[in-house]
């Protein structure tokens, strides 16, 4: 129901916002300020992406988490998106998302409402695999082998081959 509601409400504030600056700048310089935040938003959406970037491959490189600027980078792409979308209150909404500390409060505030629910593999596996080997690790696995004469192969073996393979 609220993103009918998002939908509905979006537009009709387009609409006010774009009759109300159309009144005060007329057509020209109205549309000027759409195709120009248009443009300054696909730079900052750029630019900001990759300083984003360029710590995820730092925060890859030394082994932390990365989630926070995966964060980030969602936003800045919403935030791109917003600004592409023709509209001052979209605009208005994209540029607020372009400043790293409203992202940070919006992905703090996002996260203290998500609930995140883990389930563990591995524990779904000890239940699967039945028996454990000794000390607990790794499961039994139960088979039938047969003793094999072992013949010296055809060919002795060249420089990096163990002689186990026939040819």
């Amino acid at each position: 129901m609220w993103l009918f509601a998002l939908f509905l409400i979006v537009p009709m504030i387009e609409i006010a916002l774009f009759i109300t600056v159309g009144g005060w700048l007329t057509l020209w310089p109205t549309l000027a300020l759409v195709m120009l935040t248009g443009v300054l938003g696909t730079a900052l959406m750029r630019w900001q992406g990759m300083q984003v970037l360029a710590e995820l491959r730092g925060d890859m490189g030394q082994l932390r988490n990365p989630l926070s600027p995966l964060a980030h980078g969602a936003l800045i792409v919403i935030a791109g998106l917003l600004l592409l979308t023709p509209g001052f209150f979209t605009d208005t909404i994209g540029f607020l998302l372009m400043v790293p500390a409203i992202r940070s409060a919006v992905i703090a505030w996002v996260g203290a409402r998500v609930q995140v629910q883990s389930f563990g593999l591995h524990q779904e596996m000890r239940r699967q695999t039945g028996p454990r080997g000794p000390n607990g690790t790794g499961p039994v696995i139960d088979g039938e082998f047969y003793e094999m004469e072992e013949t010296p192969p055809r060919n002795p073996p060249g420089p990096g081959t163990s002689g186990w393979t026939r040819h």
